[in-house]
Order: structure tokens, then sequence, then C-alpha cells
């Protein structure tokens, strides 16, 4: 085993027995090379984070003109900087007007813990709502609320009075109640292996929440930003959330993440007790410029429109090989399942070998996760779609 090797694996803490191991030297578009020169197409975008590309020129060049003017100047929300005041402004401008208010946190999971407690000041109630088979992040609370009991099950005690109910199965909507101060579901279900919401289901729970005055929140961490064909995959229902949770892809390769919603529901969190949610680095001014920078980009190009069709082209070339059982996809967000654990890994392997990244989901062995970057193109697909056709 190499020094290099060794350090990697003794001195850096693990998070499985069997890491990728790829040594990365750089990473640029759509490619990552590693320190022997060899190149890979990178079609899981750091899992859903560089929708917009490694290192995107304007995302570089707005890092840059901010280290000139300052980095950290103080805990969250006491001064007033140009970088968060005008990613505050960016995302109002892509959300529904109740979705206005914006905190940026540093990470996806951080974000949903936030929202929790926002929504149980906002509301006085104390049970939580999540779902089955749901994956909210690894933090006490977000593992809380996180439906697998397997996860879970070497970290208890958690958090206290959660029910979870069924995606896509409305009768189970019964058990949202005035009791109830949240109900927190992924938009699309990720870790589950793609599961889309049926119309019924999430217009019920929308109708559901509003009747009991339940606070609904949206966890798009890991299929916002454009990933399924619009700017927030919950747009694909003609529904809007109380609270909407955001990370990964915000900040165009930097960590970020953002609870929203209104005005009115987030200034709860001011008083009784004040510092409600507080955060030493949320809203640093480099994460930040680098977000609303991959908005700006996201609004400039055409490819959250184009989504769908490359999904579509990647989905049929797939669909080509008997070895595949399913393929559900959102977007530029596919779910290959291949009906086998044991298949995943050598198709995963064979792809890594030929120079294609892909990745598994953690709770759904039967199936691999692609997710390229929104900016490849369709040449850079078509390419990749090949090469995986022909593992599989």
């Amino acid at each position: 085993m190499s020094n290099r090797l060794n350090t990697f694996l003794n001195l850096q803490g693990q998070t499985n027995q069997s890491p990728y191991l790829i040594d990365v030297d750089k990473a640029e578009g759509v490619y990552i090379w590693d320190k022997s020169g060899k190149k890979y197409i990178d079609m899981i975008a750091g899992v859903a984070v560089n929708n917009i590309g490694h290192r995107h020129p304007k995302v570089i060049e707005a890092i840059q003109n901010q280290l000139d003017k300052h980095l950290h100047v103080m805990v969250y929300g006491e001064y007033i900087q140009d970088t968060q005041l005008d990613l505050a402004k960016s995302l109002a401008s892509i959300l529904p007007d109740n979705l206005n208010c914006s905190y940026i946190v540093n990470s996806g999971t951080e974000a949903n813990e936030a929202a929790i407690k926002l929504a149980k000041r906002y509301t006085g109630r104390q049970e939580i709502i999540s779902c089955k088979n749901s994956y909210h992040g690894s933090t006490h609370g977000s593992l809380s609320v996180t439906g697998n009991e397997e996860k879970q099950s070497s970290f208890k005690p958690l958090l206290p009075n959660i029910k979870f109910i069924t995606f896509n199965d409305v009768d189970s909507l019964n058990l949202i109640t005035e009791d109830s101060a949240c109900v927190i579901i992924e938009t699309i279900q990720g870790d589950a292996g793609l599961i889309k919401p049926t119309q019924e289901f999430i217009s019920a729970l929308r109708d559901k929440c509003t009747v009991t005055g339940t606070l609904s929140i949206f966890d798009e961490v890991q299929v916002g930003m454009g990933r399924t064909g619009k700017f927030f995959a919950f747009e694909h229902y003609n529904v809007i959330p109380d609270i909407l949770t955001l990370g990964k892809a915000l900040g165009g390769g930097m960590p970020i993440g953002a609870f929203i919603s209104s005005t009115e529901i987030m200034h709860s969190l001011t008083h009784n007790p004040m510092l409600g949610h507080i955060t030493t680095f949320g809203g640093h001014p480099i994460n930040c410029t680098a977000a609303n920078a991959c908005i700006n980009v996201l609004k400039e190009e055409n490819w959250i429109i184009e989504a769908e069709r490359k999904g579509q082209i990647l989905e049929d070339i797939l669909s080509k090989s008997d070895q595949v059982k399913e393929i559900r996809r959102a977007g530029l967000f596919l779910a290959v399942d291949l009906g086998s654990q044991k298949k995943v890994a050598q198709v995963v392997e064979k792809c890594l070998e030929n120079g294609i990244i892909g990745f598994w989901f953690l709770s759904t062995p039967t199936a691999f996760r692609l997710s390229p970057p929104l900016s490849i193109t369709e040449k850079e697909i078509r390419e990749a779609g090949e090469v995986i056709l022909k593992c599989i």
C-alpha cells in the first residue's frame, strides 16, 4: 500500500469499507482527471452537486472577485453583506411569493434540521411527520426523520414524536393532524431509488397540511437547481411548500445550504427565544457569491430546459439492454435498476475502469444512479451512454 493511500485510509475518517479511491488531480466541465492522467466523464456530478459542471468560469470569477474584498467577518445575520443580499434576491426571483425569505446555512442536512426547528417554533407543535424510505441527512435531527431503520439503529435515541407516512399512499395522510408541526418530504425521493410523487398524493398532502395548519417542508437538496428539468421539482406538480430546503447544487461546487419560507414564518426564529437558529459560517461570502453566480448561469443557459431531452437520450440508449429491468428518471437524474446488487457492483466497477463515474443508491442496492452535470453536451451524453451500455 502506498504512503498516500495509507494516509487516506488511516488519517481521514472513512464513510465505507470500499471507497472509489480515484486520486483526483483536477476537474473541469464534465471531466475529472486522476494523478496518472486518466480522464473520467463525471456522470454523477459529485452526487448532484456540480449541476453547472466543475469550475464554471463565472463561479471562479465571482470567487476571485470576492477574495479581494473579504472572507468571514461575522456570524450569520449580524452584518449586512453584499453576497448574502445578492443571493437572497436571486433566490426570491426564481421562487413563488410565499418563499421570499432565505436563511443561508452550511449544508443540506443543516437546512433540514433548521426547517424542522422553524416549523416547531412557528406552530408551537412538537409532532413531525416524515416518509418511509426517505433520506434527509446524517446529523441527529435529519437522521431522525430519515425513514430507514438500518441507518438509525446504531444512533438511538433520536428525536421523539415522529410518525412515518408512506410515499404515494393517500390514505396514510390521515396521520397528519392538528398536532403535527410539519410534514417533511423529498419532492422526489432520491435514496429510495428515484420515486416520483403521484399528482394525487402531493396535491392531497398540500391540502391536508393547509386544513390542519401543518407546515409542509419540501426537501430539494438533491433534486433542486434544475436537476429535474425545472428550477425546482415542485414546479412539476403545481404545489408550493411552506418551507423549501436546498443544498448540493446551490453552491456551484461550494458548500452551502438554505431553508426558505415567508418573511412571517421565518421571523419567528428571532424571538422567544432570540437566536432560534444561529450559524457561525452560514452565509459565508465565498459560498454565497458562488451560489449567486450558479443561479445566474442557470438563468442564462438553456441547460434546465434541455435536461428532459438529454435525460431521454440517455434513457433511450440504456434501455437497449435486456439486463435493465427499469429506468426511473426525472430530467437528468436516472436510477438504472438491474434487479441485482451484484450486477450493479459489477457495472459500476466496469464503468470506472472505462472512464465513466456512476454511483450507488444507499438504500436501493439493485439500481445505480446517474446525474451528470446539466451542462453535458448531447455528444458527451451519447459517448458516455454507449460506454455504460457496453458495461451493462
